[in-house]
């Protein structure tokens, strides 16, 4: 049975430290077991702080980061390169400092790709790129270990936005058109996809997200506020720093 746990530090620093530490050891984890990890990467500016950070733990080298698979909830259709691109800030913070394996590196094609300027052709090609990634007649998807969420201010988790039309979407991966969230056009997995992950985990930081935070943890419907919706087929983790928690039930804090 799935589990959900929420866990609360007290501040964005600790907050980013602490997922780190938990994705490090996952990741040694899942290596251990099989002898490679697959890891679903988000955006943002706490993403960020916790990719900096996991370059700073020790215990770091004790991954094997060449059998690491790196993929992505989203992306921001824009040029290869560009600043907002999650594939660029992610590679700023960790990824060009590791000995990656650059056929483990799943990056969303950007708009200036082998698609050209096709949002819908390049959704298409990720979700062949995660169809070849699977299990001979398992599924169309890889095994994630870990797939790792920003909550936004609307609630929304990677390019899935409240009550767009997105959410409807029955594939596994989408292209996204009037974004309420610059820019505009974007590719991301569906909310069936990230149901897929062994566990997910939604980390927010500061009192702006509270508020979906706790109506999500309570259990809106997931179309009106898409991180209701996103849970793990083992665990669902809730990494918030003590802003974000202010609106979680102190009962919540210690869902299993």
């Amino acid at each position: 049975m799935s589990e959900t746990v929420v866990v609360v530090v007290p501040d964005a620093d600790i907050l980013a430290s602490t997922v780190a530490a938990r994705l490090v050891v996952k990741i040694i984890d899942a290596q251990a077991q099989r002898g490679w990890a697959s890891v679903v990467l988000t955006g943002g500016r706490i993403a960020a702080k916790v990719l900096r950070s996991v370059k700073d733990l020790p215990a770091s080298d004790a991954i094997e980061w060449s059998h690491v698979d790196l993929w992505w909830g989203d992306e921001r259709f824009l040029p290869a390169g560009h600043p907002d691109r999650n594939e660029t800030q992610a590679r700023e913070a960790l990824l060009d400092a590791l000995p990656l394996d650059p056929a483990r590196i799943h990056a969303m094609p950007p708009s200036d790709g082998p698609d050209g300027d096709n949002p819908e052709a390049a959704a298409a090609r990720y979700a062949r790129d995660l169809a070849a990634a699977a299990k001979p007649g398992s599924s169309e998807l890889p095994h994630f270990d870990v797939l790792m969420l920003g909550v936004g201010e609307d609630g929304h988790v990677a390019s899935v936005f409240p009550e767009h039309p997105v959410t409807y979407e029955t594939g596994t991966t989408a292209a996204v058109h009037n974004s309420p969230k610059p820019p505009p056009v974007r590719t991301t997995l569906t909310m069936s996809t990230i149901q897929t992950a062994e566990e997910v985990w939604l980390i927010a930081a500061g009192p702006d997200k509270a508020a979906p935070v706790g109506m999500a943890i309570e259990g809106t419907g997931w179309r009106q506020l898409p991180a209701a919706g996103a849970t793990g087929t083992d665990r669902t983790l809730w990494l918030l720093d003590r802003p974000a928690a202010a609106k979680v039930p102190p009962r919540a804090r210690s869902l299993r």
